[in-house]
């Protein structure tokens, strides 16, 4: 590995910067594993609240979800940096990532959030790590793969791990703090599964229900800038991928995201070609969605 790669993997972006929480940071436990339970235990995914305590939540390991306000609801857009985050939980309770935070005391978020704070605890560590979307069909009732962020921090065994810790508390098989090749399917590989008529883009799904080429298209995308270092949220997006622009896409242009795509199926090899496209590609750099 390069070290100019991994130097880049400890660089914060906008939303992984601790700001003055750098020092807090440094102060948790050196252990990924345990890190990442503590933001386990401080978060409630919006489907668990939507479901309430059925489900992945019927013996509670998430909390009851009859204890949560009333007028809680996912905070997916107002807490979007890993400062916001983090300030907020100390807002609901001083003591910060604890265990014991009480159910009412915490945010509701999705594996976006949970990543982007768990890159920058381990950046604030000197730990390289990078954020990755993607696609789960792990889940014991998956029955297709949804939309998913993880995160890879480079070990001292010099090598990339894959951890899902919004995943972590569900049963898959296999360790979720040291994911088997292949269980997570990255955007990048979809892409071209698709374009290549090797599995139906039905296959892959957003939460909001949508499904095809377009909802890989996304993910695609989210991918790229997160390996530059820019986890943009769920409502941004380049202009040609929007939902209302994709099916205008020719072959031609649909080519050119392949290209990418293959760039990006081994981004540490190719990261000079893919940071060139990223300093020079308005195309795919420049975002769209709220006022943007």
């Amino acid at each position: 590995m390069q070290q100019k790669i991994l130097d880049h993997y400890l660089e914060y972006g906008m939303f992984t910067y601790p700001g003055l929480y750098e020092d807090y940071f440094k102060s948790l436990p050196n252990d990924v594993r345990e890190i990442g339970y503590l933001l386990r235990w401080s978060f409630i995914h919006r489907t668990t609240l939507d479901a309430g305590n059925k489900f992945t939540n019927s013996d509670l390991k998430f909390g009851d979800m009859k204890k949560v306000p009333w007028y809680r609801q996912a905070e997916d857009d107002n807490l979007v940096t890993a400062v916001a985050i983090i300030a907020e939980l100390f807002r609901r309770d001083n003591r910060g990532l604890t265990k014991e935070r009480l159910v009412k005391d915490k945010v509701v978020l999705t594996c976006r959030h949970l990543t982007i704070l768990l890159a920058s605890i381990l950046k604030s560590k000197g730990i390289p790590t990078r954020v990755r979307s993607g696609f789960a069909g792990y889940w014991s009732w998956a029955k297709v793969s949804g939309d998913h962020w993880i995160n890879q921090y480079w070990d001292k065994k010099e090598r990339w791990v894959s951890i899902d810790v919004d995943g972590s508390f569900h049963d898959t098989g296999f360790d979720m703090y040291d994911i088997p090749e292949g269980k997570f399917e990255f955007s990048a590989n979809a892409w071209l599964d698709v374009r290549q008529n090797k599995i139906d883009s039905k296959h892959f799904w957003n939460s909001d229900g949508t499904h095809g080429l377009v909802v890989v298209a996304w993910e695609l995308f989210y991918d790229f800038h997160c390996l530059m270092n820019s986890e943009i949220i769920y409502l941004h997006h380049p202009k040609l991928v929007m939902y209302q622009e994709f099916g205008k896409l020719t072959e031609s242009k649909l080519k050119e995201i392949d290209k990418l795509a293959e760039l990006m199926l081994e981004p540490d090899e190719n990261f000079s070609e893919l940071q060139k496209i990223w300093e020079t590609n308005k195309e795919y750099r420049l975002l769209k969605g709220g006022l943007l």
